[in-house]
C-alpha cells in the first residue's frame, strides 16, 4: 500500500500562529544548555521526515545549544526522519546533535563526519523470540491482528521489538484513526505483559507496542544521555505530546524534569521559534 503524506508534513501559516501566543507564555528566560525532544507528533508527523519549517529551527539552534531526540524508532527512521532533513537543510554543528533510538537503548553520536554508535543493549535471542511470540499470539488474540498492512508488522530491532498495528509504512491518516482513545494498545500492552513479566512493554506510538527489557524507558535514555554529557537534570528541557500518565513521554516528566508538553510538531515549532527570538 501506498500513500501522499505530503499534506501532513506542511504547518499552514495558521497551524503556526494559533499557538504562538501560548509558546511566549511558557517560555524559558535563557535557552537551555540541551534541549530533548520526543520524535513522532512533535517534532514531525508520525514516521515522517522533519518538515522543512522545524530543520530550519533546528539548523538554527545547533550552533547555540545541545539537541537531542528520544524516540522508540529505530535508527534508520531517524536517518530518514532527522538527519536527512537536517541535512537537506544545510545544518551545521552535528556535534551537538544526540540520537537516541528505541528509547534510549541506542546512542549515536556525529563523530569525524560520520555517525558513530556510542552503546547498544541488545537483547538476547531468546528474548527476542519470547516477544515476538507473545505480541503476535496476544494481537491475534485480541482481534488486533491484521493481514493488510502497510509495510511490516513486527519488527526487530535489536534492543528492542516493536508491534505495528497497521504496519511501519501506515498513512498518517490511518494510524491516527486506528486507537484514538488508545484502548486497542492499552489492551494488548498488558496481555503481552502477562506473557513476558521479565521484560518491559509500553504503548509506542499511535498503533504500536515496543518491547525492551525491563526499565528501558524515556527517562531511562535520559538518565544515559546526562551521564554521557555530564549535565545535569535541571540543564535539560524536554519537549513532548503524551507527557500525562500512561503517555509515552510520561516517564520525563515522572523523573522531575523540565518539560513541555505540545499539542503537535506544528505547536513545537512555534515554541522554537519564540525561543529563537527570545
Amino acid at each position: 500500500m501506498s500513500t501522499d503524506i505530503s499534506t501532513a508534513t506542511r504547518a499552514t501559516v495558521s497551524q503556526v500562529s494559533a499557538v504562538t501566543d501560548s509558546a511566549h507564555a511558557e517560555l524559558p528566560t535563557e535557552l537551555p544548555v540541551l534541549l530533548a525532544f520526543d520524535l513522532d507528533d512533535t517534532l514531525a508527523p508520525s514516521k515522517t521526515r522533519l518538515p522543512d519549517e522545524m530543520a530550519q529551527v533546528f539548523a538554527q539552534l545547533l550552533p547555540r545549544t545541545q539537541l537531542a531526540v528520544i524516540s522508540g524508532g529505530q535508527i534508520g527512521q531517524f536517518r530518514s526522519q532527522v538527519i536527512e532533513a537536517l541535512e537537506t537543510a544545510g545544518a551545521t554543528h552535528l556535534e551537538n546533535l544526540h540520537l537516541m533510538p528505541t528509547c534510549g537503548t541506542q546512542y549515536f553520536r556525529f563523530v569525524d563526519g560520520a555517525w558513530e554508535r556510542r552503546y547498544v543493549e541488545s537483547l538476547s535471542d531468546d528474548e527476542k523470540a519470547r516477544a515476538l511470540r507473545a505480541v503476535e499470539d496476544s494481537a491475534r488474540e485480541l482481534g488486533l491482528w491484521s493481514e493488510e498492512t502497510w509495510g511490516n508488522v513486527l519488527e526487530d530491532r535489536e534492543s528492542q521489538i516493536t508491534f505495528s498495528a497497521l504496519g511501519q509504512e501506515a498513512p498518517v491518516d490511518a494510524k491516527y484513526g486506528w486507537d484514538p482513545t488508545g484502548e486497542k494498545k492499552e489492551a494488548l500492552r498488558a496481555r503481552v505483559a502477562e506473557l513476558i513479566p521479565d521484560l518491559e512493554v509500553r504503548a509506542g506510538g499511535s498503533t504500536s507496542v515496543d518491547i525492551t527489557r525491563r526499565g528501558r524507558d524515556k527517562a531511562y535514555g535520559v538518565n544515559r544521555l546526562l551521564e554521557a554529557t555530564g549535565l545535569e537534570l535541571s540543564d535539560m528541557l524536554f519537549y513532548g505530546d503524551q507527557l500525562q500518565p500512561g503517555g509515552n513521554d510520561h516517564a520525563v516528566a515522572a523523573m522531575g524534569a523540565r518539560t513541555v508538553e505540545v499539542t503537535g510538531w506544528p505547536d513545537t515549532l512555534a515554541r522554537l521559534q519564540a525561543l529563537l527570538a527570545n
